[in-house]
């Protein structure tokens, strides 16, 4: 019976009942709070010792501690002032809660149930609970042992299964900069920009580059740095976003900051899209620091950003994937696939990586020269790249699946699938050319034509040309710049370069692409043989330099050069002494220009 009334007299209540006395006469503490002791015989009820109730000790519900009732209140104040940071009695146990249905320890006296089985109070026991404060996530996360900088897939899974759902792009997507391939002038060892990110110290910046550079990658890394040093970053993308979101997201930054002094990070994907008035939106709050501003364009901010927000941004000019980047993005992807890569003169799969794949899957293997091509085919881009890869291993898989293609002819390894380059370039269909008819690429292209045919360089002319219509460029806008070639460039040189390109820009009109580009790239290679003449072009630039510079209301006609059709004008004087040209032999000595412009000679060079 003595038993029985013990195990009901514990429980979460037990630093409420008194102590009771063992055979020394001395108070101890609740067995419930105690470690589990050594089996004894039954003792017999004792009485309380005389004064226990006034001296009776209240534990502390942080540290356990047993102190007496006078002083418990300075110590909870101590003990919660320092987050229960004072060091455990080791005599002393945890008070434990409820085990959890179905467990071991369940149906068992306490003092036999193990303490690390049950589970701890989150309220005064952090971390070692299931309640665990969003700093120690961080904090956990940030201890865990480094990966290889991407996604990875479960290594029990096939090749197919990494393949499906995400594109392989998104997958290895680097989380570090230590992972981060290619754009070393601006991202390498001691730039001012890799410090800055390593410090945390990000500053507003406009992402500039092509697609595929690694604007949207360099973006999630600065997330993933800033998440870990408790700044807030968020992700909004112009395509979709509104005003209105952009200011809920600046209106809770302003809230953390000043109730929180926590930073706020905002990343505006393809931030080009938005219009000058939403762009102005951002300006009060980049200025004074409520959020800083992290924008990615392929655009040329110089035309799509207002001047006010560039200039209180730095822009980073990202350029195209050189092909050596390529091939490691390439490689990290093979590795990750767990594909086999075969050189030209190996005789047996040399597995990348250790394959992941289960091994009742056939071995898929990828030529060398295929990674090399896909490199230099995707131009750059990165997502292309991985796209191209994932497609082409995909292809092959479904068809290995029905046809197992044997490699022994083509590297001496067993049954297996092999990715050759012919895959590769199927997949891509062509070359990937990167073109924006109506961006940064359109103007850069035109005015390398232009400087191509004016120095006289007709291969270089007709690589711009092709490069311009392949990318899909207008071929009447193409024409119309050579109508404006033949007559500033070439001029007087050759008078009928103009008629080529009117009748080129006639011809195109008429038959349109494909067939017009013989047209196109025959006025190109004509004007780039073309003799070359600027005189009509800089004269016609002194006329206007003139009107410009003229000071004062304009010199009237000269009354001899007006026509007189009525009586009234012939009596004023008009076309009086005009000298009628055709009607004289020899040369006639006549004034055209006003008299303040007498004897004025715009084709002469004139001093700068």
């Amino acid at each position: 019976m003595k038993d029985e009334a013990d195990s009901e007299s514990r429980g979460l209540g037990d630093a409420a009942q008194p102590p009771r006395a063992g055979k020394a006469g001395r108070t101890t503490a609740p067995e419930g709070l105690r470690a589990a002791p050594l089996p004894a015989a039954p003792r017999e009820p004792m009485e309380p010792a005389e004064g226990a109730e006034e001296e009776r000790p209240v534990q502390c519900p942080v540290c356990l501690r047993e102190l007496p009732g006078a002083d418990i209140n300075a110590h909870l104040d101590r003990c919660l002032q320092a987050g229960g940071a004072e060091a455990e009695p080791p005599s002393k146990r945890p008070r434990l809660a409820a085990a959890p249905p179905g467990s071991q320890a369940e149906g068992q006296p306490e003092e036999a149930r193990p303490a690390a089985a049950s589970p701890v109070f989150s309220l005064f026991h952090k971390g070692r609970g299931g309640g665990q404060s969003p700093a120690d996530a961080g904090r956990d996360e940030a201890a865990a042992p480094p990966g290889h900088g991407c996604a990875a897939a479960p290594c029990g899974d096939s090749l197919a299964q990494k393949l499906q759902g995400k594109p392989l792009a998104e997958r290895l997507r680097p989380d570090t900069l230590g992972s981060y391939v290619g754009q070393e002038r601006v991202l390498g060892a001691q730039t001012l920009l890799r410090s800055l990110l390593e410090s945390h110290e990000i500053p507003s910046l406009i992402l500039w580059g092509p697609p595929g550079c690694g604007k949207t990658t360099l973006a999630h890394i600065i997330a993933n740095s800033s998440k870990k040093n408790g700044m807030r970053f968020v992700t909004l993308s112009a395509t979709s976003a509104k005003t209105n979101d952009v200011r809920d997201v600046i209106s809770q930054a302003q809230n953390e900051k000043r109730l929180f002094k926590r930073k706020t990070i905002l990343f505006i994907d393809e931030i080009h899209r938005f219009n000058k008035s939403q762009q102005d939106t951002f300006l009060p709050h980049v200025e004074c620091g409520t959020v800083t501003l992290i924008g990615a364009t392929t655009e040329n901010p110089s035309f799509q950003v207002n001047a006010a927000l560039l200039s209180r941004c730095r822009v980073i000019v990202l350029e195209k994937l050189s092909a050596e980047a390529m091939e490691a993005i390439l490689m990290r992807a093979v590795r990750f696939l767990g594909l086999q890569v075969l050189g030209q003169g190996d005789q047996h799969g040399t597995p990348a990586t250790g394959s992941g794949s289960k091994s009742s899957e056939l071995p898929v293997y990828i030529e060398e020269k295929a990674l090399n091509t896909l490199a230099y085919l995707c131009d750059g881009d990165a997502r292309t790249g991985l796209n191209g890869l994932q497609l082409a291993v995909q292809a092959r898989i479904a068809v290995g699946r029905t046809t197992p293609l044997n490699t022994t002819a083509k590297g001496g390894a067993a049954d297996g699938i092999l990715v050759t380059e012919e895959h590769v370039k199927e997949g891509l269909q062509r070359s990937h050319i990167l073109y924006d008819r109506a961006g940064e690429e359109h103007y850069n292209c035109i005015s390398a034509l232009h400087k191509s045919m004016r120095g006289s360089d007709e291969n270089a002319s007709l690589y711009w040309l092709a490069r311009m219509l392949e990318g899909g460029e207008d071929p009447l806008y193409v024409a119309r710049r050579l109508v404006r070639f033949a007559s500033e460039d070439i001029g007087l040189a050759d008078p009928l370069a103009l008629t080529q390109a009117v009748a080129a820009y006639q011809g195109c009109h008429f038959i349109g692409m494909p067939e017009c580009e013989v047209i196109l790239a025959q006025c190109v290679v004509y004007f780039a043989r073309a003799p070359k003449s600027i005189e009509v072009y800089r004269a016609y630039g002194n006329v206007k330099e003139c009107l410009r510079m003229h000071t004062g209301p304009l010199p009237p006609v000269p009354l001899h050069l007006r026509n007189a059709p009525t009586r009234l004008m012939k009596n004023l004087g008009y076309g009086k002494g005009y000298k009628y040209n055709p009607m004289y032999k020899e040369p006639v000595e006549q004034d055209y220009l006003p008299e303040e412009l007498k004897g004025t000679d715009f084709f002469k060079e004139r001093e700068t």
